[in-house]
């Protein structure tokens, strides 16, 4: 299965939008298809062998829209281009928004006598004739508005209907109603009527839905700010070395394998590691860590990160698409573009919604008719039932909100692959924590080293450097606890053959024709290995709290290393801030229990699953589930990968494997806990917010249409002019917008515990 995302265009409400999400499902291959009307994209999984982008923009453009891929290389894109674009549509919506303004204010000013029955001295008469009002009205229906009578016609030619069919049988109705008492007044005074013309009202409704659209363009494009902060982060050059000459050159230029010179104060313009040189770098834009970093020869460097102090070279490791900064950018473009579960109801209140809307305003015009036998009564009645009535809102609601949210996690150093992630985020309610990596440093180091014999053995370099030789082979970060000190001890490492790793338990190989075999004490007991040489001091060791590694040469027991991993700094304070939002939390880890215990109650834990084998972590967390509770899972190995995916919401810290964070649903950049806590928070803010949009869209129209139908009337005499009625329809979608994008000013909140 293949993936893409395709730029929409032509949308003008989430009807539209349905209508393309069925125009892509309908292409042969097509697997899946999510269509996002905030975000304006859509997002579609098909089977490469049966369909390709061609042939799903093909569909697009039959339904009356238009799709245009989206540039693989996110970061290459011109963004300056898609800006001038934005801005010359935002400029012609403008216009046409003054035009039509100016037009409606001498329209409503020519007809305020006949509105109020009031004769006003400064009012020309001329102003007010049917006739210079049909011809003002003209231009701001068939330029103006042009747009809603097209789209709506594309609409009927496929048997849809979508908000421009309401607003074009609504301001329609009216003008053609208008032709008839401007062409034949005589004929409506024969018949007791007044010959009174709305062409105002279908002027004045055209630009206020304009102005809607134009404010509601420019808040929507605020919601993707986050997007443009980033890519705005990427450098623009590189100073490479090329055959012993420093050259500024594009950073589309830059290839794989270039040395790289970065000088104090300096962008890094592309992922790499450094060759020479050391610095303190500022990660904080990508990061969200804001304690600058050290970096030495052989540690890696992002890009768009900034050089603070000294000056080094680094070889380029990660270019274009494939840099840190790209991947971000992808993973909260395709977040924004995701649908969240919650807007199924508003999905489905879309499909029937606008003919359920036209059948409404024909029943309401028949029915105040056939009670009244007043036409203009019926009219006024039947077109504000279409004006009022907006589905915009509904399609709003969630996708501003989502990409809002998103938006704002990127920038907290929270990535969120989808909606779905982020709605159900809020309902968590036990987080469970792997303790290597993600409590603790992940970074342990050789505290003890003893051999059967003594420390003054002279065997014991030699022993070292046959632990060293296997344990160079493995990615467990003990096993580099156990390299880096046999290299701090001036050993010369050597190879080992046959290497081998068994989860959960240690590893072995042959070194010099020597079997090797290093790991835990349950694991010596399986093999058979006899402990009884060094059981006090791996008792003394588990007691401190030391994992205890045993190293057997020729499956005989020579050595125990007491490896300690600290507590990170920010555990502590993340843990109790969890605690306190009322969320359980889990430790979960293959050490043993007294070990666990020691861990546990450093950093204020209560609940201990050890001694737990890979393989086991993801039965626990099912285990934990299944006593009802909605779990997220948190680590940062290749080990954890299971257990993410097995949670309700798999959280991978970034410092982590790929591995860890391709199968986690949110991702930790900067390994601080404190941001579990921070995207719960931004989840429950997100779904407040979804939840107030959908609200206030709801209320809006189960309040509105029956207004806007004349339920009032009765009672006070009163109906729904058709102009209020396009202006709280326009008002409607600007708000849901303006609620969505209060989540900028969203701030974690931080509990501090001393």
């Amino acid at each position: 299965m293949e993936n893409a995302t395709l730029k929409l265009r032509g949308m003008s409400c989430a009807a539209c939008a349905r209508n393309v999400e069925e125009a892509i499902r309908s292409v042969p291959g097509v697997e899946s298809c999510n269509v996002n009307f905030g975000a304006e994209q859509a997002a579609v999984t098909y089977d490469a062998d049966q369909t390709d982008v061609a042939a799903i923009q093909n569909a697009v453009d039959a339904a009356g829209y238009a799709a245009l891929p989206m540039q693989e290389d996110i970061l290459a894109a011109d963004d300056d281009a898609e800006r001038r674009e934005r801005q010359a549509e935002h400029q012609k919506l403008a216009r046409k928004v003054w035009v039509s303004g100016i037009i409606s204010a001498i329209l409503v000013i020519g007809s305020f006598p006949a509105m109020t029955g009031l004769s006003i001295p400064f009012i020309p008469m001329w102003l007010h004739h049917p006739w210079l009002q049909l011809v003002l009205t003209a231009p701001v229906l068939l330029w103006a508005g042009s747009s809603f009578f097209i789209n709506a016609w594309k609409a009927l030619k496929r048997h849809t209907a979508t908000m421009d069919t309401l607003v074009a049988v609504g301001t329609g109705t009216a003008y053609l109603y208008s032709l008839f008492p401007t062409f034949f007044p005589q004929w409506f005074t024969a018949q007791g009527l007044k010959p009174d013309v709305y062409f105002e009202a279908s002027a004045v409704i055209i630009a206020l839905l304009l102005l809607g659209r134009l404010l509601e363009n420019r808040a929507r494009g605020q919601t993707s700010e986050a997007i443009r902060k980033l890519m705005g982060l990427q450098a623009k050059t590189a100073r490479v070395i090329r055959n012993g000459q420093e050259l500024d050159i594009p950073i589309a230029e830059v290839v794989l394998g270039d040395i790289i010179l970065v000088r104090p104060g300096e962008k890094i313009p592309v992922d790499g590691e450094i060759v020479s040189g050391s610095s303190t770098i500022d990660e904080a834009m990508v990061t969200g860590e804001s304690v600058p970093v050290k970096k030495h020869p052989g540690d890696e460097v992002i890009g768009a990160t900034i050089n603070k102090t000294g000056s080094f070279q680094f070889r380029a490791t990660r270019i274009g698409k494939d840099t840190f900064l790209a991947q971000i950018v992808k993973l909260v473009q395709q977040a924004q573009g995701s649908k969240a579960p919650i807007q199924r109801l508003a999905d489905q209140v879309t499909g029937w919604f606008v003919p359920a809307v036209i059948a409404i305003a024909l029943l309401t015009f028949i029915l105040w008719f056939n009670i009244m036998g007043n036409v203009t009564m019926a009219l006024i009645t039947m077109v504000g039932v279409l004006i009022i009535a907006c589905p915009c809102a509904l399609g709003l609601a969630t996708p501003t909100s989502i990409m809002v949210g998103t938006g704002k996690g990127a920038e907290n150093g929270i990535l969120i692959k989808g909606a779905e992630s982020l709605e159900l985020a809020h309902q968590l309610q036990t987080i469970v924590l792997d303790k290597t990596g993600t409590i603790t440093q992940g970074k342990p180091t050789v505290t003890d080293y003893i051999t059967v014999n003594g420390t003054a053995n002279s065997n014991e370099l030699k022993l070292l450097q046959l632990a060293a030789a296997v344990e160079r082979n493995s990615e467990h970060p003990l096993a580099e606890a156990v390299v880096q000190y046999a290299q701090a001890q001036g050993v010369k490492l050597t190879d080992a053959q046959a290497f081998e790793a068994i989860a959960g338990s240690g590893v072995q190989g042959y070194v010099a024709n020597h079997l090797v075999q290093i790991g835990t004490h349950r694991w010596m007991n399986e093999l058979e290995i006899d402990t009884n040489a060094l059981q006090q001091q791996w008792d003394k060791l588990e007691y401190l709290g030391k994992t205890a590694v045993w190293i057997a040469i020729d499956r005989k027991v020579e050595a125990i290393m007491g490896i300690a991993d600290a507590v990170k700094p920010s555990s502590l304070n993340a843990i109790r801030t969890l605690q306190k939002m009322g969320l359980e939390v889990v430790m979960l880890t293959g050490d043993n229990q007294r070990t666990a215990n020691v861990i546990a109650r450093e950093v204020g834990i209560q609940r201990i699953f050890a001694e737990i084998r890979p393989e086991q972590k993801a039965a626990t967390v099912a285990t934990i589930q299944s006593e009802g509770k909605v779990v997220a899972m948190v680590g940062d190995g290749i080990n954890d990968a299971p257990a993410l995916a097995q949670a309700d919401v798999g959280i991978a810290i970034g410092t982590g494997t790929d591995v860890a964070i391709a199968a986690s649903d949110i991702t930790l950049i900067s390994g601080d806990l404190q941001g579990i806590a921070t995207a719960i928070q931004l989840s429950r803010a997100t779904i407040r917010n979804i939840r107030q949009n959908l609200f206030f869209a709801f209320i809006y129209n189960v309040a509105g249409i029956p207004i806007a139908a004349g339920i009032l009337y009765p009672v006070f005499g009163w109906l729904l002019s058709p102009i209020i009625a396009g202006a709280a329809m326009a008002f409607s979608s600007v708000s849901v917008v303006t609620n969505a994008l209060r989540l900028r000013n969203f701030q974690p909140k931080v509990s501090l515990y001393r």
